[in-house]
């Protein structure tokens, strides 16, 4: 029967001497397998030629694997989400895909799908289709439910199923996080029953599991029994609209509250809750979030195709870090959480401690085993004497903003680096250009310009001189990218892109607490906009001096005798010294109550208003080269809100 399929452009098919069939995925044209329109037709007609074999006693069993290194499957086609957006074209497909999925589940032999690498959305949903699932219990394993940063839920089956494996608390808190598993977690909660140490041995396992007829259990009654009755469950549901309103406001990200009230309906029953989903579903594919978070997500995804490609693309091993302060001590410790040697330089131990206490903190919070802990430890070097700067690929400058100190730092680096060095400022708001001025070579250096928390947000901004050559700029996208930021490539100007849109925003609401306004409604309405924190406690997170810096760089001096200018003098500096314009205790912000307002959204508007004019301004200098590149780095490097697409995208929009 198998020989009889057309010819198939994602899968392939065939049965081998012991009835086993063996079923494939590998997306033409593609790193990852993804489920398109077109996959799940070919899909389709293999399901009914495998129908076809198992009265005959043709087949014991179906076995699905991927041929990419990259893992399983990684989700639907998210290139396809736009088209699809159409309620009736969505209705229809989702339906087709539900009944495929109940197919699949339905079938008289064992269908096992072995997976490595990433198992994501819809491939997930596909695995929970089959009666047995078995991974590789490698670093490489993710599995998970990301749906939720494309404004949606899954929608092939996967909130009912992944209730009847995971229970019902569990999956929903998945599903409502994005979170991806590792191997071993994901069989800790039922979504997958059996690891292997090796894709190798996928194969062997999945065909064991076909000859013993294996299936998987599901959750335990206790784990289902909190779904069970009515107004328990509408207990849970309020809790779970409780945490999400904490990270989502519903005006802003519908979907988790969707997810929530089709669990508060039907979460006792897992059959109805998948057979719920698509009603719920089609209005948030079509939603102005979905659409402006499908954008966000391809220019995301278009970050990573920057770099130096083919045999040239370059290898990172060592970095060195000159200045030990925030930046500068938390650059290094992501250096060498992301694996890479790390030598961190400054005037003496009493300046370097407390970086290294820092990462030791970071690499606690972010790594699993003291193993992994101890050897990131282990990579990052105090260096006072700056012994690693002839070692390092990259050297990363982050002192005090003042051209003196930072021309002194790279005059001594160019000296000491071996050649082909990628020589760095950390520089918030100095051109580049100043900076090199002493350099025999200016063309080495390059910015890299990251933002605080560096452990948070992933924007790198590559700052380009009039002296660099593309090869340069290529080399700086290849090392941010090596160590998991997105590099938004900027032209050498006051500010560059995300701190010269910033200041305005700031400095504006910086104006109206002086002026006597509420410095806790100035950043509640931002908040109530979609912004991730307000303007005053974003100013005390950079740093007061930071920000006086920049805004004298940009040509709007702090004025003498305000209160900004008294809290530098008196070195109340914001979050770093634990004073600024809030109180700071355990690292947050200690804040009044909110005065009221009748349109706490509307002020968020007026707000914003500087930091969308800034925007425009600044494509249109071509400080960066496209609306695109300025939209993501502005939500990239301020968190500015994802929902809305951008400054750029607000403004077309007419929102703000």
């Amino acid at each position: 029967m198998a020989d009889t399929l057309p010819h198939l452009k994602h899968w392939t098919f065939s049965v081998d001497f012991e009835g086993l069939g063996w079923l494939t995925i590998d997306t033409p044209k593609s790193p990852v397998n993804t489920l398109s329109r077109e996959s799940i037709t070919e899909l389709e007609t293999i399901v009914t030629a495998i129908e076809g074999m198992i009265p005959g006693g043709a087949l014991k069993g179906v076995i699905l694997l991927s041929a990419k290194d990259s893992g399983f499957i990684a989700g639907a086609d998210v290139t396809e989400f736009d088209d699809m957006a159409d309620p009736g074209v969505l209705t229809g497909a989702l339906n087709r895909t539900h009944q495929l999925f109940d197919r699949i589940e339905a079938m008289k032999v064992p269908v096992v799908a072995g997976i490595h690498g990433f198992c994501l959305g819809g491939g997930l949903e596909l695995a929970l289709a089959c009666r047995y699932r078995i991974a590789v219990n490698d670093d490489a394993t993710r599995i998970g439910f990301p749906e939720v940063n494309l404004g949606i839920f899954p929608g092939f089956g996967g909130s009912g199923r992944s209730i009847r494996q995971a229970g019902p608390v569990d999956a929903m808190q998945i599903m409502l996080t994005g979170k991806m598993l590792r191997a071993k977690q994901a069989r800790g909660l039922g979504l997958v029953d059996k690891l292997v140490r090796h894709r190798d041995n996928l194969r062997w396992e999945a065909r064991k599991a076909v000859f013993q007829s294996r299936s998987s259990d599901g959750a335990p009654f206790i784990k289902r029994a909190v779904a069970m009755v009515r107004p328990v469950r509408k207990y849970v549901a309020d809790q779970m609209r409780t945490e999400a309103r904490k990270k989502a406001n519903p005006e802003h990200f519908p979907a988790p509250y969707a997810l929530i009230d089709l669990f508060e309906e039907h979460g006792n029953d897992w059959r109805r809750m998948k057979q719920g989903e698509i009603a719920r579903f089609v209005p948030l594919m079509a939603s102005p979030t979905a659409a402006n978070l499908r954008r966000v997500f391809f220019l995301s995804e278009s970050l990573k195709k920057q770099g130096v490609r083919g045999a040239e693309k370059p290898v990172f091993r060592r970095v060195h870090v000159v200045g030990a302060g925030v930046m500068g001590g938390d650059i290094a410790a992501w250096c060498a959480l992301r694996g890479m040697g790390v030598t961190l330089q400054d005037l003496d131990m009493d300046r370097i401690k407390p970086a290294l206490d820092r990462a030791r903190s970071l690499f606690k919070k972010r790594l699993r085993s003291k193993t992994e802990i101890d050897n990131a430890i282990a990579r990052l070097e105090a260096d006072v004497a700056g012994k690693g700067i002839a070692r390092a690929d990259v050297i990363i400058e982050a002192v005090v903003e003042r051209l003196d100190i930072k021309q002194k730092v790279f005059a001594d680096a160019e000296a000491r680096a071996r050649p082909g060095a990628i020589l760095a400022t950390n520089t918030s708001s100095i051109e580049l250009e100043r900076i090199a001025e002493g350099l025999k070579n200016p063309s080495r250096l390059i910015g890299l310009h990251f933002f605080n928390p560096v452990a948070q947000l992933p924007l790198v901004e590559v700052i380009r001189s009039k002296f660099n050559t593309d090869l340069d700029i290529a080399g700086g996208a290849s090392f941010a990218l090596a160590i998991g930021k997105s590099p938004v490539v900027v032209k050498s100007a006051p500010g560059f892109l995300v701190n010269r849109v910033l200041m305005p925003y700031m400095l504006a609401a910086v104006q109206r607490v002086e002026a006597g306004a509420s410095k806790e409604q100035i950043d509640a309405a931002a908040v109530a906009f979609g912004m991730p924190m307000g303007p005053i406690e974003l100013m005390d997170t950079v740093g007061l001096d930071v920000g006086k810096s920049v805004a004298e760089e940009l040509g709007s001096p702090v004025p003498e005798g305000s209160q900004f200018a008294r809290l530098i003098a008196e070195k109340k500096l914001g979050r770093k010294t634990g004073q600024g314009f809030y109180t700071w205790t355990d690292g947050k912000a200690v804040k009044g109550e909110v005065p009221p307002h009748p349109d706490l959204a509307a002020l968020g508007r007026e707000l914003i208003q500087p930091l969308v004019d800034t925007t425009e301004i600044v494509v249109g200098e071509g400080v960066v080269a496209s609306a695109d590149l300025a939209d993501i780095g502005v939500i990239f490097g301020t968190g500015f809100a994802p929902f809305l697409g951008g400054p750029m995208k607000v403004r077309k929009d007419g929102r703000a």
